[in-house]
């Protein structure tokens, strides 16, 4: 493959990628057998303000890179554009005799972040409908707790590890978590940590596998 061929691989390809991926997703073709690799073709380019013949790099420097870098492919590494963008780039190397070449792929997702902001507000709730409608949610609750107790048949200082597993399932199975301020509730009846309670529902999903039996009476 002569240089020309490897280019017009090279540029076709970033024509294509940056037309499948819209506006926001900058590709263009290094000369990296230049130590300033300057870039030979661009497309999007408004994505980090620069046109062909540029040497600015994606972070806005002008800096001779080190020989590996020349040579190494980079994929899917976080930066930021000298306007604040907030970018992911990748570069690919094709090197053949007498020429290096590198396809650069630039893809800002500022505009992605925002949208993930806007939708955590969107889905954030101060507390649970059931428990603000009924106000005898807090004795609900307990009673659900008291019925869950009585079905393991042992006190509360009696428990051991397995024995509050069994309760904290218990009360997963008849929706108590649902209730607003349902953690803490349920630590201080079973007189451990809420840390515990989590760790405890995080076994119950599969999330870690269960410990051995221990006593667990931290009340914090």
């Amino acid at each position: 493959m002569t240089r020309e061929e490897a280019f017009e691989f090279l540029d076709r390809t970033a024509r294509g990628i940056a037309e499948m991926f819209g506006s926001s997703c900058e590709t263009l073709v290094h000369d990296m057998g230049d130590p300033r690799h300057p870039i030979l073709s661009i497309y999007n380019g408004h994505v980090s303000g620069r046109t062909v013949g540029s040497t600015l790099d994606i972070l806005g420097t002008a800096k001779e890179l080190d020989h590996d870098a020349l040579v190494t492919d980079f994929v899917n590494l976080y930066a930021t554009t000298p306007s604040g963008q907030q970018v992911k780039s990748s570069t690919f190397h094709l090197i053949g005799d007498g020429f290096n070449l590198a396809l650069g792929i630039n893809f800002d997702y500022s505009s992605l972040v925002y949208a993930n902001r806007i939708l955590v507000d969107l889905m954030s709730a101060e507390a649970d409908l059931q428990s603000a409608m009924w106000h005898g949610g807090d004795s609900r609750l307990a009673d659900i707790f008291d019925e869950c107790l009585t079905a393991v048949g042992k006190p509360v200082n009696a428990l051991n590890k397995r024995d509050r597993m069994k309760i904290i399932a218990l009360l997963d199975q008849k929706n108590a978590f649902s209730f607003r301020k349902s953690v803490p509730f349920v630590a201080k009846r079973l007189q451990v940590s809420r840390y515990t309670v989590y760790k405890y529902l995080g076994e119950l999903s599969g999330a870690q596998p269960e410990e051995a039996d221990e006593e667990e009476t931290d009340s914090n």
